[in-house]
């Protein structure tokens, strides 16, 4: 049965490497279902529904794209658009308090014109026209911005802070601290097993690095079960009317730009590493793909969360040999059990403070290495030839330091088609292309940022 579903054999690889692959992508992004809970709540959201909610979304939109897909690429509420999100209910909308309810249905109202824009194929044309270069861009700019999560998450890198008067943007953390001393830890645990090729490698470092967070006494492991909290305060609570206002507009726009863009990088960064692309650099079965994210996105409001979306933690499971959607059937499993073990969970994966700090050492060295495996395809990108090199180059440095996939491709976007012309080799640059550049170019202009 699993071999008719996902094709096992003919995408070389095995039910045990598959599960290997589910289990480590979930352990890689498991945080979120206590970090969106948390920003959601700053928001008026009640804490648990959105727990419960996360989990679900995750599990539905997982699902959907490894049945839909055959893709190892697992879904869940997404970073970025999580914290738009509070910042529209808090800060308001042309000086008008907005409430979360309002917002849902604007996350709601983006999923149903993500749905159109991938039936048409209109995001399948965007994949096929995304340039060979910048397609690598894309994988390797991700892989920069993975890498930049772990060390920050794990204080080896430090983000200053509004307090701090220095002009460094980053720097240099405590590397005696515990956190640092964890994920430096783990990081050169489970770069020796990549490098022994010992397969499990990822997982067998956050398992490591786990067991020696609780013996330093930053995990603490007490009761293990309990019932997931009620969905009902956030379930079916969107306020549609409210949201269908010319206010709420840009909202809508905004959260349907980020929804598609991020998603398009991820998809491109993912199947790039994982090399399903074919030689034309196209991706199969892109529309069943994207069906399932936009399908998530809508299903997530209708819970009571914010955009779900393909999550970048997804190359985890890739590098441990994930090639179907029986790894994503594994990862959306443990999200349902993680209704239920919400303690043990919350556990392992909730972050750990020092000093003032909030810190996540024990995926930190997943992140960072997956992120360093994933910058190799910067190796393909045409660096002797500068119309493609710049837009590479702005790409990939773009993704980690605005911390945004979307607005990182659309730097890419928006200078290849001006360097193609003015070199004289426009025809270069698809009319797609072109219009892709003019339309990041209006975003900027006359899109709220």
């Amino acid at each position: 049965m699993l071999e008719r579903l996902f094709q096992l054999t003919s995408n070389n690889t095995t039910v045990r490497r598959e599960v290997l692959a589910g289990t480590t992508t979930f352990l890689t992004m498991s945080y979120i279902v206590f970090v969106n809970p948390g920003i959601l709540s700053a928001a008026g959201m009640n804490f648990g529904a959105v727990f419960t909610a996360t989990c679900l979304a995750a599990a539905l939109g997982t699902l959907l794209m490894g049945f839909l897909a055959n893709y190892p690429i697992a879904l869940a509420p997404l970073m970025g658009q999580n914290a738009f999100f509070s910042t529209v209910v808090l800060a308001g909308v042309a000086g008008t308090r907005v409430s979360w309810e309002v917002a849902l249905a604007a996350v709601f109202f983006s999923g149903v014109l993500f749905l159109i824009l991938t039936l048409v194929r209109i995001r399948e044309m965007i994949i096929d026209a995304v340039p060979r270069s910048l397609k690598h861009a894309i994988a390797s700019g991700i892989g920069l911005f993975i890498m930049v999560v772990g060390l920050v998450n794990s204080g080896i890198v430090l983000r200053r802070g509004p307090e701090d008067p220095s002009l460094v943007p980053v720097q240099l953390g405590d590397l005696s601290s515990a956190p640092a001393l964890l994920a430096l830890g783990g990081t050169l645990l489970t770069a020796a097993l990549l490098v022994r090729r010992v397969r499990g490698a990822i997982l067998i470092g956050l398992v490591a690095t786990s067991l020696a967070g609780g013996m330093a006494g930053y995990i603490t492991f007490g009761e293990v079960l309990s019932l997931p909290p009620s969905l009902e305060p956030t379930f079916l609570q969107m306020d549609i009317r409210g949201a269908l206002t010319w206010s709420m507009l840009p909202v809508v726009l905004i959260f349907l730009y980020m929804a598609v863009f991020d998603a398009i990088g991820t998809l491109v960064g993912i199947a790039d590493r994982a090399g399903f692309l074919t030689p034309e650099g196209k991706l199969p079965r892109a529309t069943r793909a994207l069906f399932a994210d936009a399908a998530a996105t809508m299903a997530g409001a209708v819970l009571g969360t914010s955009t779900t979306g393909a999550y970048i933690e997804s190359s985890a499971g890739v590098q441990e040999g994930g090639r179907t959607g029986l790894a994503n059937v594994i990862t959306g499993c443990l999200f349902l059990m993680t209704l239920f073990f919400s303690p043990l969970a919350a556990a392992v994966a909730a972050p750990i403070e020092v000093d003032g700090r909030m810190f996540s050492p024990f995926t930190a060295p997943a992140l960072i290495l997956v992120g360093c495996l994933m910058a190799q395809g910067m190796g393909r990108i045409q660096w002797d030839d500068l119309t493609d090199a710049i837009p590479a180059f702005l790409v990939v440095v773009l993704i980690p330091f605005t911390w945004s996939i979307a607005d990182g491709i659309a730097a890419g976007f928006m200078a290849y088609p001006v360097l193609k012309i003015v070199s004289g080799r426009a025809s270069e640059a698809s009319w797609l292309v072109r219009i892709l550049g003019l339309l990041f170019l209006a975003r900027y202009l006359f899109l709220p940022t």
